[in-house]
Order: C-alpha cells, then structure tokens, then sequence
C-alpha cells in the first residue's frame, strides 16, 4: 500500500490528510448545526431587535396572555371541587376495584371528605368548604374534572405539567408561548414566575431549554423567599449614569457583534445581548411596578394584603395583576410546596385553602372589574390529585390518574363542567385530558396551532406537545 496516497509535493501521509480533513469535516458541520440553529431562531424571530416583539398567531385569539395559579404538591380533588357522594357513602370500606400498578406508597380503605360539598352559583358547580371565596366565581369558571397525567412523582409530574414531557429537559409552556407571540411590553421580560419553586425540577420549569434564551422565565424571588422581599435584584444602576450605561451596551453590542460576523451564528450571544438591553429598558419600568404603595386600601383588603394569613400569596396575585396589565404575556404564581397531604389531611388542607382563597378571589374580581378577564386566562392546579383511600390515617397518597384543574376568562365556557372521574374520584373515566391535552387547549385560546409551533433542534422539529395533544373543543365558548 502506497503511504503518500496522493500526496504530491505537500508530503502529506494518509493519516494526515485524513487528519486535517477531519477538521475540516468537523467546521462544516458546526457550520451546519450552526446554520440550522440561526434558521431555527429566524423563525423565531430571535434576533437582538426583534426576539420578543409582538408577533401575530396563527389565527385570531380569543386571550392574549396567561395567569398560571400553580398548587405544588397537589391539591386534593375529592375535597376541593369533585363531590364524590359514594366516597363518602362507603368511607372505610376497601376499594372495590383495583389500585393502580404503580403507586407513591400503600394506602389503605377508602376516606370520605372531612369537607362538606355545597352547590353554587346558578351552574350548581360543587365546592367543598375549603374555597369559600372561590365558590362565589363558579359561575365564570371552567372545570376539567378528568384531567390525568404520566407519573406520580413530584419532579417528573411537575416537568410533565411545566414542559409536556416527564423525562427531558424541554422549554417550559410559558418559554413557547413567548417564543410563538412574543411580548407586549419590550421593557418587561415576556414570561415571569413569581416566588418559584426550587425543588422538584427546579429552573428547568421555567427555562427555555434549547429555545433561545431570551424565551425563558424571569424568576422573582423563589419559594423560600416572603413575597414581599421578591424583587428582580439590581433593577437599579446608581453609580453609572444612563447615557453612559448606553454607550457602554452599544460598543458592548458592537465587539459581540463583530466576533459573530466571524464566527457565525450564536443564538445564545444573541440572547445574551438582547438580556443585557432588556435589563437596561427595566430600569425605567421595573422599580414603579414593584412598589405597590400607589394600591389604594380596598384593594389591599380585596387580595387579602392586611390578613397575615393571606398576606403572602395575595401579594404574589396582585404582582400578577400588574405585570398582566403592563403586557407581559406569561405569568406564573406558586403557592409552594404546601398541599402533599400523605397525612394530617383536615388541618393540611385547611390551612393551606385559607392561604389562598381570599387571594385568588380577590384577583378574579379585580381582573374582572378591569377588563382583564375578557383577554386573559387563567389556570389553576397541582401536578397531579390525591387517592380516595387513606394514608397516614387521615390523608392520600399523589394521584396522577383523575384529578381537577379550572381555567377562567378569556375563550373558555364559563360556569361548566367537562369530564368526569370514576365515584370514587380515583381514575379519570369520561373525556379524559392529558397534559397535552391541556397544553394544546392553551396554545388554541391563544391563537396558536400546536402542531405548526415548531423549533428544529438537532435535526428534528420539536413542539409543546410533542406528537401528542388534542384540543379540548367541548370547553371553548
């Protein structure tokens, strides 16, 4: 075999060749990847001047942007808003069908409510005890009795309900539904969660993934942190003047945007730039948003601000409140991580709906009062429900299979049900909706088509919803 195969007056062995070629094999492909990246984020418009300004749906919207009221540890269905008269009828007794497979932890015989049902509103929606406050809005609610979902762990089951999917990292609902409408306010992020958790997937709940940076959620504090401390940090620059901090971002933009000019496309450079001229846009907007003083006392007494029961979460409402209003088109709020009863059910419940109720009926009355209902939805739920049989002796064991969530506002039938669980409210039985159901719904009353809300990523175009979803049509008004 010749050694020097072709290599002429260079000298160059085989090896060599194969050697320097391979580098060379290498750059073409990092200039494809990088070229499908850069294609990917055009079409996502995820330049530095236009990643998050408003874009058009794929169809005429019924909201423009989304509440998401999140219950960490998951709320129980059976004592909250899925009246089970045959639960309570047979309390005690076993279950007279068998459990699922796979489960958190035994459970025992089955737990009648210790929380009374009452009927409400012209709709006669059911309510428990626990949600006074609520139940007085049953009528402009919405309730998804069937919901069900993939697992019974928190972590997976938060990542199920936050990204679609419980195994990978995948962007956050909030971070594809910025990336497909952008945001209405170019001095405030497009999504934000306020006093998140950081447990149980954590950041991944909110993050983009492998969406542009830009698309991710702006945390506020987190769930360790009282409400009142919550603030974006560093909002505010007092030792460099603003036409300083400007021509420091231009000749900034200009270095990053020369070493692109070499390099290629690099969306998360673009992203970053695009976080620094945001943030520099936030001064002027964020510090007059954050200070509710200009609140006037009724409406401090509406959320429940002056009650030091409902002090903390109200807070979180009213914060929701005044981003929605300033345009930013995601906004999550976490009552966290309070509601996993495996025990100690009654007082668990009991304090944990005080907390909340006043808040969230205060924040729907207000949205209502200012219009905002009429264009925003809002959601409310846990990652998964509670079993109707006992553990700990009085509370339930994590229920993926059938539990409630609600939505409200813009787009959905007000005052109705969808969906049923079985009697004992353990599986979801009737016009069952998964997660992706949910999602693809969402996207729907946004205007947007969840199977054309696509990104390619390494050679395959990704979605929400993944290759699942349906909507959920039955419920649209």
């Amino acid at each position: 075999m010749n050694r020097h195969w072709n290599a002429g007056a260079r000298g160059l062995s085989r090896r060599q060749y194969l050697q320097r070629s391979g580098a060379g094999f290498g750059a073409l492909a990092l200039a494809g990847l990088l070229g499908e990246e850069a294609r990917a984020a055009g079409k996502s418009g995820a330049d530095t001047s236009s990643a998050m300004a408003p874009r058009p749906p794929h169809f005429a919207p019924k909201a423009k942007r989304v509440l998401f009221l999140f219950m960490h540890g998951g709320p129980s269905q059976v004592d909250t808003f899925d009246y089970k008269p045959r639960l309570q009828a047979e309390s005690g007794n076993p279950l007279p069908f068998p459990k699922p497979r796979v489960v958190s932890s035994a459970t025992g015989n089955l737990l009648g409510s210790p929380f009374p049902f009452q009927q409400h509103g012209q709709s006669g929606r059911w309510v428990s005890s626990l949600f006074p406050e609520v139940a007085k809005h049953v009528d402009d609610l919405c309730f998804l009795y069937s919901m069900y979902g993939s697992n019974s762990r928190h972590g997976a089951a938060l990542l199920e309900l936050h990204t679609g999917s419980d195994t990978f990292v995948r962007p956050s609902m909030g971070s594809w539904i910025t990336y497909g409408l952008g945001t209405e306010n170019q001095n405030l992020p497009g999504f934000i969660t306020i006093c998140p958790t950081l447990t149980h997937g954590g950041v991944n709940n909110w993050a983009s993934a492998f969406l542009p940076a830009v698309y991710q959620g702006t945390p506020i504090g987190n769930a360790g942190t009282a409400s009142d401390q919550a603030q974006i940090p560093f909002i505010q620059n007092t030792e460099t003047p603003r036409d300083i901090q400007r021509q420091e971002l231009d000749f900034l933009g200009a270095l990053n945007r020369e070493r692109m000019g070499r390099t290629g496309p690099d969306t998360a450079l673009e992203a970053r730039i695009e976080s620094f001229e945001l943030a520099f846009r936030m001064q002027s907007t964020v510090p007059g948003l954050q200070d509710i003083s200009d609140e006037t006392p009724a409406t401090r007494r509406l959320y429940g601000l002056e009650e030091s029961k409902t002090r903390n979460f109200g807070r979180q409402c009213l914060m929701a409140r005044r981003f929605l209003e300033r345009g930013v088109r995601f906004v999550q709020v976490t009552h966290s991580y309070k509601w996993d009863q495996h025990d100690q059910l009654r007082s668990g419940h009991t304090s944990n709906a005080a907390e909340v109720d006043l808040p969230i009926s205060g924040l729907l009355t207000d949205l209502k009062a200012r219009g905002l209902l009429e264009d925003t939805l809002v959601l409310w739920g846990g990652e998964f429900g509670r079993t109707p049989c006992a553990q700990g002796g009085d509370g339930r064991d994590h229920n993926p299979h059938g539990f409630t969530m609600w939505l409200t506002g813009a787009g959905v039938k007000p005052g109705f049900g969808y969906g049923a669980t079985d009697e004992f409210g353990y599986y979801s039985t009737e016009h069952r909706v998964h997660f992706h159901d949910l999602h693809a719904t969402l996207l729907h009353l946004l205007g947007l088509d969840h199977k054309r809300l696509t990104y390619r990523y390494v050679g395959r175009d990704f979605r929400l919803t993944d290759v699942h979803g349906e909507i959920v049509t039955p419920i649209l008004a």
